[in-house]
């Protein structure tokens, strides 16, 4: 059924036979519906392709924002097994169950529907981010966080708990073994099993759990802004922090001291990996689950969101044979996902990769990848000096963290390596007057260095609420952006909707500030030029800053202003 799909999109010209051949190949490594790969990559619209899809399957699309099944219709379906097929239960009439689906013609989940309620099923056809966000308000996994709630009881303060509070220190007296006792409680289980399922099922990339005095705060961060979740009950606060460690392997007795660890999970049928981070604060430990979904990796560099001259000129920058290439930006800003792009571009069996990294984040095949560990002495610069011994094309170093490590890189660089690397500098031209603070010889940086690029993501409206608005003269002047900008004085804006979780914004793209170093830029570094003298320089050879892209980008329809600001304000 998917592959007549696939054809009927390529005939109706609404994808093209080399976007359907990679959304295919996608679909068979991550096990993901075609349907979700399309949307996932951006080859078309969500709302566009459910139109298409009710014109095949000549079925009326169900709005699930508008339906409330009862709960006795609910039930009839097991969380499990509604998770899985990625259905909602919403109508019964005598013997016929209606079920909203995301493919309707899936017979294999319609045969076992019936099997487990014993009715016909009728199938209609529902959006996968309706019916996801109906899995998330209609079934909480093996069970509803209410329902948890319910069975931990409710939380009494006695004479201990108010001293604690007003000390401000909780003192850890439990032992151990009352400790993982605690955490392998029924409700224990089934709380942090439902966080981590619903933040992955959210698209979020990282879980914060922060104790308070009254409360453990739940934050996912999604598109790169934390959204509050509900909140746990609090006496369960321990048992789930122990939960958390026991899963990441660290050691529950010790509340003093930082832990890193991670936990391998599958969630749905996604294989999962979160990198945990514990910290002792005021009020007990703090949790950061960084969420790794390989499924949700884009490795593209055509979709990440560069303009046609933006892309020609890292393109041609990383098919050079030596030299260096920085990416900078802050923590967040989709340096990973543009290394890790570039290397799956240059992956070719006579080309021999390696990288060192902190931590390695995603493996890619034919590459080989090494993880820092300073407690053995395995540095970046270790590591770079060891690969040289082993003759690499290609050599990604994590960050240029130290002038050894920039030195070595730079000096490979020159001996006949390409070299990519990551550094933290607010914008391209200053980053090479941070290599020369560091100690480089202005004469290695302006032989080695190839291309800077920085970046920084914003995130897309939602293509599914998107509407036109009247620009607002007073953001214009916050945003020090002229009035004549926007001639129509027309910008784009989602008013929210279920594909969106009701914030207007979608996903996420980012703004691009590609430098070449050009023979000019070259000589000025030797001569010592300040950064605004290089930037100057660089905007008359056609570069774009960070600034002008994002408001490309806005006027687009792809951001807004709003975004624009938060991302680029100190600019």
């Amino acid at each position: 059924m998917e592959e007549r799909l696939g054809a009927y999109l390529v005939k109706n010209n609404l994808i093209t036979e080399e976007q359907l051949r990679k959304a295919m190949q996608e679909k068979r490594e991550t096990g993901q519906r075609l349907v979700s790969v399309l949307v996932r990559l951006g080859f078309i619209p969500e709302n566009k392709l459910l139109a298409q899809l009710s014109n095949l399957y000549h079925m009326e699309v169900t709005d699930l924002d508008y339906i409330i099944p009862p709960e006795s219709v609910l039930n009839l379906i097991p969380a499990e097994k509604a998770y899985h097929y990625e259905v909602i239960p919403i109508e019964r009439k005598g013997k016929t169950l209606t079920v909203a689906m995301v493919d309707p013609t899936d017979i294999s989940a319609i045969e076992d529907l019936r099997f487990i309620t014993g009715m016909e099923i009728n199938p209609v056809l529902a959006s996968e981010s309706s019916i996801r966000e109906a899995l998330a308000r209609y079934y909480k996994m093996e069970t509803s966080l209410a329902e948890v709630k319910a069975e931990a009881g409710p939380k009494e303060l006695g004479i201990e708990d108010l001293e604690l509070l007003d000390t401000g220190i909780e003192e850890e007296v439990e032992e151990e073994a009352k400790l993982r006792a605690d955490a392998e409680g029924g409700p224990v289980v089934r709380l942090v099993n439902f966080y981590i399922a619903d933040a992955v099922n959210k698209g979020a990339s990282d879980i914060h759990i922060e104790p308070f005095e009254r409360q453990l705060r739940i934050r996912f961060r999604i598109d790169g802004v934390l959204r509050e979740q509900q909140p746990p009950p609090y006496n369960l606060k321990n048992g789930i922090i122990t939960r958390i460690k026991l899963m990441a392997k660290m050691d529950i007795a010790e509340h003093r001291l930082c832990q890193d660890g991670r936990i391998n999970i599958m969630v749905g049928n996604k294989m999962i990996d979160l990198r945990v981070s514990v910290i002792p604060t005021l009020y007990g430990e703090k949790v950061v689950m960084r969420i790794l979904d390989r499924s949700a990796l884009m490795l593209d560099l055509t979709k990440l969101g560069f303009s046609d001259e933006a892309l020609k000129k890292y393109l041609k920058a990383i098919e050079s044979p030596y030299g260096i290439i920085l990416i900078t930006g802050p923590t967040g800003s989709g340096k990973t996902t543009t290394l890790y792009s570039t290397l799956q571009r240059l992956n070719k069996p006579d080309r021999q990769i390696m990288t060192i990294e902190d931590p390695v984040e995603y493996n890619i095949h034919g590459i080989n990848q090494i993880q820092v560990n300073e407690e053995i002495g395995l540095t970046f610069a270790t590591a770079l000096r060891a690969f040289l011994r082993q003759a690499p094309n290609i050599i990604l170093v994590g960050e240029m963290r130290d002038t050894e490590t920039a030195e070595i890189g730079i000096r490979a660089a020159l001996t006949g390596h390409l070299v990519f690397s990551t550094i933290h500098t607010n914008d391209a031209p200053t980053t090479i007057n941070r290599l020369v603070d560091m100690g480089i010889p202005p004469y290695l940086v302006a032989s080695a260095l190839i291309l800077i690029q920085a970046q920084r993501l914003v995130r897309r409206i939602c293509p599914n609420c998107k509407e036109p608005v009247r620009v607002d003269p007073k953001l214009l002047e916050e945003a020090n952006i002229p009035p004549e900008t926007f001639p129509d004085g027309i910008v784009y804006k989602g008013k929210g909707c279920s594909n969106c979780g009701q914030t207007g914004y979608k996903g996420r793209i980012g703004l691009y500030e590609v430098m070449p170093i050009s023979p000019t830029i070259r000589s000025m570094i030797l001569k010592g030029a300040s950064s605004d003298e290089i930037a100057r320089q660089a905007k008359e050879e056609g570069m774009k800053t960070l600034r002008e892209d994002g408001i490309e980008k806005v006027k687009k329809g792809i951001t807004t202003i709003e975004e624009l600001m938060r991302e680029t304000a100190s600019l």
